[in-house]
Parts: structure tokens; sequence; C-alpha cells
């Protein structure tokens, strides 16, 4: 098929939210473009759980058999590459990469992900994905019963603790300073026996991203199997925001149930989108933006 520069459909991430609004595209027989910088928030977890029938695979291995699924369709085209930036034309959308090449659009999809912000602690970075983890439903399973850490305070850590309860009872609490719980929180985590740690955190010894201690800075060494943790985070592409794209409270791309932006024509999908960040759930919001997109074009040309 003779390549062209002009799309219906550009999309901007090509991990799981991308690939899955791909396929409803390409299904959909729409001449879509996805453009994928290859580096995904998960690419050191091991393993990607809670995804029915891929439960336990890598998260490489999942993507690139939604790739290779995607392709089949031969409306739909792959570019590695940087969004460098976008602007809004007169029918839709232009788009410029880090190499210079220029594409044009009627509708964009930002499926960019998000950029977590490490704390500046040792061996964190070296551990998150591995055995520092986000998502019980996604990784709880695999460290049910064992000794776990929480980093958090107050009343978001309190939250963490009690929901982490569920898949162990052996449970610590680094508030990495002074503990800002609630006399009424303080008394649940004791009634739980839920420990509080209020010593700051000087590093995190681990072999290959395995957790085996969490050291204070006065020395004591708690050994550990894993830990919860919710560091901060920026959207990956700030092109959205530039386009107008308004930011939810929580620093996510503002999106209704078709998953459209505040921004007529711009859509978003996956973890930029939703604070439930798991394959599953990034697969169905790409799904849905995939089908709603065709929907609009279906409307539009009709």
């Amino acid at each position: 098929m003779k390549e062209h520069n002009d799309f219906e459909v550009i999309i901007i991430g090509g991990s799981y939210a991308g690939l899955s609004a791909a396929m409803s595209l390409g299904r959909s027989l729409r001449r879509v473009l996805v453009l994928d910088g290859g580096q995904p928030c998960n690419r050191q977890t091991p393993h990607s759980h809670n995804f029915l029938t891929q439960d336990g695979q890598t998260p490489a291995e999942i993507a690139l058999t939604g790739k290779e699924q995607v392709l089949k369709y031969n409306t739909v085209h792959f570019r590695n590459g940087f969004a460098a930036g976008a602007q809004k034309t007169e029918n839709g959308f232009e788009l410029i990469t880090s190499a210079g090449e220029l594409f044009t659009a009627g509708k964009l999809i930002f499926a960019t992900g998000l950029k977590d912000i490490m704390p500046d602690i040792d061996g964190f970075a070296e551990c998150w994905g591995i055995s520092i983890l986000h998502c019980p439903y996604c990784h709880g399973y695999e460290v049910r019963h064992e000794k776990t850490g929480i980093f958090g305070n107050g009343a978001i850590g309190f939250e963490f603790a009690r929901m982490i309860s569920n898949w162990t009872k052996d449970l610590t609490i680094f508030t990495n300073g002074e503990a800002t719980f609630s006399p009424e929180e303080s008394e649940k985590l004791k009634q739980h026996d839920i420990r509080v740690v209020e010593t700051a955190i000087g590093l995190i010894e681990h072999e290959s991203g395995r957790i085996q201690n969490v050291v204070l800075i006065d020395g004591t060494k708690v050994a550990l199997k894993a830990i919860y943790a919710r560091p901060a985070f920026v959207q990956h592409s700030d092109i959205p925001a530039g386009l107008g794209c308004e930011l939810t409270e929580h620093g996510l791309l503002k999106v209704d149930v078709c998953q459209k932006t505040t921004v007529p024509g711009i859509y978003a999908a996956g973890d930029n989108s939703n604070l439930a960040r798991s394959v599953a759930m990034s697969v169905s919001a790409g799904s849905m933006t995939g089908a709603m997109i065709n929907r609009s074009l279906i409307e539009e040309g009709f």
C-alpha cells in the first residue's frame, strides 16, 4: 500500500490502550497511524496479571502480540517515534514527530500514559514495578501473606493499608517522617496490628529489584518481601495540555464516558485519563475510544 501522511485518526502511544483503539478502528476500515516511542511505564514489571487470557505474561509479550494482531489490518500503520507537537487546523490536526515528519488527521487519540516521579530514596526506582508495587489487583496475589510495607501517610496511607490488609496481615506503614493519621485512624491501625514507622528511610536494599530490606536513617533494617507505593506522576506528554485539554484535580486528562477530552476531536485512553492503572482497564478504554471515534466519523460523513 502506498504510504501517505494523511489519516482519519492518529494515535499517539502504541501500548495497550493505543493498540486496542487501533484494533477497533482497523476493524472499522479507518486509516490510522499509531506513533509509539517504545517507553511504556511498566517496562520493568516482570509479569502482568488480572487480564483474562494473558495472566502471568510479561508486559512486552502482551504488547508484541497486540501489535502483531493490529497490523494485520492493512489500514493501520505503525511508526516508531515521538510526537514533538501538534496543532489544530481547519480540517483537524497536524502532528510533527521528533524526526521532523508531518502527519495530519481529523481525530487524535492520546494514549501516552503517565510518568512516575520516583522519590529520592536509593533503590526505589530499581525496585519500582518489580517489588515496589502500585496495585494489589495486579500483583497482590503473588505476595499474599508476606511481610509487606506501605509508603504512605494520613488518610491516603490509611486507605492504602486498609486495602492491602486483605492480602496480608503482616503490614508496616512507613510514613517517612511524622505520622499524620487521625486519632481514629491510628486506633484502627493499632487494632489490626499494623505497625507505623515514622523514622525516615535511608535506602532500600535489593537484589535485581527484589527488596531485601528497608534501611532507616538510624541504621535499622526492616526485612520485607514487597512494598506498595503511589508515587507522584505527571502526564508523559504535554501536547494535550498545549492543545487546551483540561486536567482533573489528580492531574489526569479529563474525559467523558466516550473518552472525549474537553477539546473537540481529541480523545484520551489509558493511564493518562484513568486512576485505575492496569492493562485490562487500558485495553477496555482503548476499545471504547476506537468505537466512539468510528461512530463520530460515521455521523459526520453520513
